[in-house]
């Protein structure tokens, strides 16, 4: 095992897999000269050349597409977009055109494009910078949509997408680029479906992904350490699909569940997780699933709007407590 920061395993897996596949290349804004804005393509332009790892114009529509039309080639492009942000200028190739394609050519071709991009609320970028897009993403039929919670999944889901021959939509946090964790030194790969029970627990289930499970381990060790309640902890991390069976089985043991998540609560992943709760093991609940998220409004620039308008570890213990009780 090394310890790596979450950049460190995203690069790892950018080399491996464009040392193993000459049809794996890296194309995005600032990622080759400048080695990316999070440093995850550090050196890739020196080590494979301006063919494989391109700096494009900020273009996200042009590249996006450009991207697509290579996989269905057979090329295998993994295309960064520097900020979730900005992906809404590519929507029309991500939604019309990588996620159909396979379908509507009756399967006859794949677009195995790999689309990498922070998101979340970080320091003070504003409302227009501090966009959490995984709802919109799970909406759109024929995208594959994972989000890495830890330098592990980081360097495990992106090597998973890029050798997947669906299209796959990696939502990362700004806020992790720096954390650290530990990688095992051999190759592995993190599944694409299915959720991780990060903390084992018994009276209630506390679901996360991305940087709210970490949201969601704070508030597990307050709780049993204060309360004597012993929290499940579910790192979600693949959305789309949902791991239906492994939600139903967390709440089917616990018969309470908080669903944690950076975003607003309309139309949100929240929603999703409760319908499938309320529609699957309605009859095991002692309580109301609860929601913690974001307030309905834009990202506030001013620092302490800013943290009022977005959950914490502190917000999810006092659902808990509420459902409890206490």
């Amino acid at each position: 095992m090394s310890e790596m920061m979450y950049w460190q395993g995203i690069l790892r897996a950018h080399d491996e897999e464009m040392a193993r596949d000459p049809l794996v290349f890296a194309m995005g804004e600032d990622i080759a000269v400048a080695g990316g804005t999070y440093k995850a393509t550090q050196g890739l332009l020196a080590k494979y050349g301006e063919q494989r790892v391109m700096d494009t114009p900020i273009s996200e529509n042009s590249y996006t597409g450009i991207g697509v039309g290579a996989a269905m080639t057979g090329c295998r492009p993994i295309i960064e977009i520097m900020s979730v942000n900005f992906a809404w200028l590519a929507m029309d190739q991500i939604v019309n055109s990588a996620a159909k394609i396979h379908y509507m050519s009756g399967g006859r071709i794949k677009v195995p494009v790999v689309i990498r991009t922070p998101g979340g609320t970080a320091h003070q970028l504003g409302a227009q910078h501090s966009a959490r897009m995984e709802k919109v993403f799970m909406g759109v039929s024929g995208l594959r949509v994972v989000t890495p919670s830890n330098p592990r999944d980081a360097y495990g889901l992106l090597k998973s997408a890029v050798r997947s021959d669906d299209p796959v939509v990696i939502i990362e946090h700004e806020l992790m680029y720096n954390m650290k964790g530990e990688i095992p030194d051999e190759e592995f790969f993190t599944p694409l479906e299915g959720l991780e029970v990060v903390r084992p627990g018994r009276d209630i289930t506390l679901f996360g992904y991305n940087i709210s499970v970490h949201w969601a381990r704070e508030a597990a060790d307050f709780l049993a350490q204060h309360h004597g309640i012993d929290a499940e902890v579910i790192d979600l991390r693949s959305l789309k699909p949902l791991d239906r069976d492994g939600i139903r089985k967390s709440v089917a043991k616990t018969h309470r569940a908080v669903i944690i998540e950076e975003d607003e609560a309309p139309c949100g992943v929240g929603s999703e997780v409760m319908a499938i709760i309320n529609e699957e093991v309605f009859f095991e609940l002692d309580a109301a699933p609860v929601r913690v998220h974001a307030a309905d409004v834009p990202i506030p620039y001013n620092h302490k709007l800013e943290k009022a308008a977005i959950p914490n570890a502190s917000k999810a213990v006092q659902a808990v407590l509420k459902m409890f009780g206490k």
